[in-house]
Protein backbone atom coordinates (compact mmCIF):
# COMPACT_ATOMS: atom_id res chain seq x y z
CA UNK A 1 0.00 0.00 0.00
CA UNK A 2 1.43 3.20 -0.67
CA UNK A 3 1.64 5.38 2.25
CA UNK A 4 -0.58 8.89 2.48
CA UNK A 5 2.12 11.17 2.21
CA UNK A 6 3.72 10.11 -1.47
CA UNK A 7 0.51 8.89 -2.68
CA UNK A 8 -0.13 11.37 -5.35
CA UNK A 9 -3.70 11.02 -5.95
CA UNK A 10 -4.13 12.76 -2.03
CA UNK A 11 -1.23 15.06 -2.75
CA UNK A 12 -3.12 16.31 -5.65
CA UNK A 13 -6.50 16.82 -3.87
CA UNK A 14 -4.44 18.75 -1.40
CA UNK A 15 -2.50 21.36 -3.92
CA UNK A 16 -6.61 21.86 -5.53
CA UNK A 17 -8.14 22.09 -1.85
CA UNK A 18 -5.51 24.66 -1.48
CA UNK A 19 -6.19 26.60 -3.96
CA UNK A 20 -10.03 26.21 -3.61
CA UNK A 21 -9.87 27.61 -0.18
CA UNK A 22 -7.98 30.28 -1.69
CA UNK A 23 -10.16 31.12 -4.23
CA UNK A 24 -13.26 31.10 -2.17
CA UNK A 25 -11.59 33.70 0.47
CA UNK A 26 -11.02 36.10 -2.60
CA UNK A 27 -14.60 35.02 -3.64
CA UNK A 28 -16.35 35.79 -0.31
CA UNK A 29 -13.80 39.16 0.69
CA UNK A 30 -15.45 40.88 -2.73
CA UNK A 31 -18.66 39.71 -1.65
CA UNK A 32 -18.42 41.04 1.32
CA UNK A 33 -16.84 44.46 -0.18
CA UNK A 34 -19.70 44.64 -2.16
CA UNK A 35 -22.25 44.40 0.45
CA UNK A 36 -20.30 47.25 3.25
CA UNK A 37 -19.98 49.32 -0.42
CA UNK A 38 -23.98 49.00 -1.07
CA UNK A 39 -24.40 50.31 2.89
CA UNK A 40 -22.12 52.53 2.58
CA UNK A 41 -23.54 54.06 -0.22
CA UNK A 42 -27.17 53.68 0.73
CA UNK A 43 -26.06 55.81 3.90
CA UNK A 44 -24.55 58.55 2.00
CA UNK A 45 -26.88 59.30 -1.50
CA UNK A 46 -24.99 56.99 -3.42
CA UNK A 47 -22.00 58.18 -4.75
CA UNK A 48 -21.31 57.15 -8.03
CA UNK A 49 -17.96 55.64 -6.72
CA UNK A 50 -19.24 53.29 -4.17
CA UNK A 51 -21.95 52.11 -6.55
CA UNK A 52 -19.04 51.42 -8.90
CA UNK A 53 -17.34 49.53 -6.35
CA UNK A 54 -20.37 47.77 -5.08
CA UNK A 55 -20.83 46.79 -8.73
CA UNK A 56 -17.37 45.47 -9.40
CA UNK A 57 -16.94 43.57 -6.63
CA UNK A 58 -20.32 42.24 -6.83
CA UNK A 59 -19.32 40.89 -10.45
CA UNK A 60 -16.08 39.76 -9.27
CA UNK A 61 -17.53 37.55 -6.56
CA UNK A 62 -20.06 36.23 -9.07
CA UNK A 63 -17.22 35.13 -11.64
CA UNK A 64 -14.91 33.64 -8.71
CA UNK A 65 -17.14 31.55 -6.39
CA UNK A 66 -18.96 29.40 -8.37
CA UNK A 67 -15.99 27.06 -9.64
CA UNK A 68 -14.40 26.81 -5.92
CA UNK A 69 -17.79 25.99 -4.58
CA UNK A 70 -18.24 23.36 -6.46
CA UNK A 71 -14.92 21.65 -6.30
CA UNK A 72 -14.83 22.12 -2.90
CA UNK A 73 -17.92 19.96 -2.82
CA UNK A 74 -16.22 17.70 -5.18
CA UNK A 75 -12.91 17.55 -2.73
CA UNK A 76 -15.62 16.40 0.58
CA UNK A 77 -17.02 13.73 -1.78
CA UNK A 78 -13.95 12.43 -2.53
CA UNK A 79 -12.56 12.08 0.66
CA UNK A 80 -16.01 10.76 1.78
CA UNK A 81 -15.77 8.14 -0.54
CA UNK A 82 -12.20 7.34 0.83
CA UNK A 83 -13.59 7.00 4.58
CA UNK A 84 -16.16 4.69 2.78
CA UNK A 85 -19.07 6.75 3.72
CA UNK A 86 -20.10 6.44 0.21
CA UNK A 87 -22.37 9.58 -1.48
CA UNK A 88 -25.38 11.09 0.24
CA UNK A 89 -27.45 9.00 1.91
Amino acid sequence: MVSDATDPVLERRARIARAVNAAQRIGYLALGIAIGAFIAAFATGFPSWLVTLTIGALAAAILILPVPIVFGYGIKAAEREERGGGSFH
